[in-house]
């Protein structure tokens, strides 16, 4: 009996697989578990050290300490294999945020210093440092899943993977919810040692598993930092998956900022924010963890690539009326939790398969630039929109409307790149 319901929610896994998609799972289990308890963090400080009026220039500022960091990355993607880069990347965000942990505990430069100031530099770095850690550990995971295993393994096995990173996520956010107890700088610290052990468990996997990957297709060669931004704007593909991969970051972030204005005006310390903020986060990955266990199998195998593409923006754009017609902080809440939770599980394992007839450089270097510039570049989009209206009554409005606007642009996009998917799967093409 169970193994008829485990088969039906996550179709025909062998224990081989079990194991292997395990092994990954374990890994961004640690990446997501981590930058959950982090980005809690990074909103807290920054609004309670900077303010929060200061929010949306530091998404803006972020897109250009970001194609900084691509071009450098794009470099390591022709130096290094795929699986020492992530040693060299992993490892080096971990020293970071252990570095960050002892210097949140300095009484000029730290938390103890409670004077909000645009000047304080400490949490303008760790909030660029936190928000690339999201985007490009992930993205470079995510390149190295779609360069490690089959394409008929991916719609069964990916779902595994990703019930572990949400798994990681709800534990994150709820040992951020001791923040009154633990202090931040601890919880900092915590993580960069979970992130410490993500190069351990792609270490053992290439040991268990290097000999089974997909044969090598095309020759290993140094192409130049921006041939993934060459492919990107060169093939209609990539660039409908830079739509679906991205667009909703436009309204994530008008709404995040008007929910983060009224937490900053609701809860005067920074570990009571931290706290909400984390009770924001627990929810959110809750609804993940559930929506992974007992739909993204069944949804991706039975109704299609396309139909989880289009049903996302349909979500959001419920999203958006709600508050518009409800606007108080809790409505704004369950809003975000909707738009974070199925984000997870639905809409990134759709737009992640949509990877697999692809070539090398469009997995590491294309994908880099969509999942780090392009979502930094929707973000700072919809920064600009919020910079554009301060009055939060005036960004409601107009904010609402451009976000149904994009939405609709978004289904558009979204159908003709689930269709194209099926054409390229069916007639063995790949996008190089």
């Amino acid at each position: 009996m169970l193994s008829k319901i485990f088969r039906f929610l996550w179709g025909d896994l062998t224990k081989e697989d079990l194991c292997k998609f395990g092994l990954l799972s374990g890994a961004l289990f640690f990446i997501v578990g981590s930058y959950w308890m982090l980005r809690t963090m990074k909103n807290a400080i920054f609004i309670k050290m900077v303010g929060s009026m200061y929010l949306p220039y530091a998404k803006m500022f972020s897109v250009v300490f970001l194609i900084c960091l691509i071009i450098f990355y794009a470099k390591l993607v022709d130096w290094l294999k795929k699986h020492k880069l992530i040693y060299v990347m992993a490892s080096a965000y971990a020293i970071i945020f252990i570095v960050i942990s002892f210097l949140l505990q300095h009484p000029t430069i730290g938390l103890a210093n409670t004077v909000i100031s645009k000047y304080r530099l400490l949490a303008w770095i760790s909030y660029f440092v936190i928000e690339s850690f999201g985007s490009l550990v992930v993205a470079l995971f995510w390149s190295f899943v779609a360069s490690s295993v089959h394409q008929k393994e991916a719609k069964k096995g990916y779902p595994v993977i990703l019930f572990g990173a949400q798994f990681g996520s709800v534990l994150g956010n709820i040992v951020d919810l001791q923040a009154s107890k633990t202090g931040l700088p601890w919880l900092f610290f915590v993580a960069g040692c979970c992130v410490f052990i993500v190069p351990l468990i792609i270490k053992f996997f290439m040991k268990k598993y290097s000999h089974k990957m997909p044969a090598k297709t095309e020759e290993r060669k140094a192409t130049g930092p921006i041939e993934g931004l060459r492919l990107l704007i060169s093939r209609p593909y990539l660039l409908g998956i830079l739509a679906v991969s991205t667009l909703y970051e436009i309204m994530a972030t008008i709404l995040d900022y008007q929910m983060n204005s009224l937490v900053d005006k609701t809860y005067h310390t920074v570990e009571q924010a931290t706290e909400f903020l984390a009770t924001y986060g627990l929810s959110a990955n809750i609804l993940a963890l559930t929506f992974l266990f007992i739909g993204t199998s069944i949804f991706i195998r039975r109704l299609g690539l396309t139909f989880c593409l289009v049903a996302f923006p349909c979500i959001i754009a419920l999203a958006v009326c709600l508050t518009w017609i409800h606007p108080v902080l809790w409505t704004f809440f369950g809003a975000m939790i909707a738009i974070k939770g199925f984000t997870y599980s639905l809409n990134n394992p759709a737009k992640e398969i949509m990877y697999l007839p692809t070539s090398k450089d469009v997995k590491f270097k294309a994908k880099s630039w969509i999942d780090v510039f392009g979502a930094r570049s929707a973000k700072g989009t919809g920064s600009l929109v919020t910079a554009s209206f301060p009055v939060l009554s005036q960004l409601l409005v107009y904010g609402s409307l451009i976000s149904l606007g994009v939405i609709g642009f978004w289904i558009v996009i979204a159908i003709y790149v689930g269709t194209t998917n099926k054409k390229l799967v069916a007639q063995n093409q790949i996008i190089s």
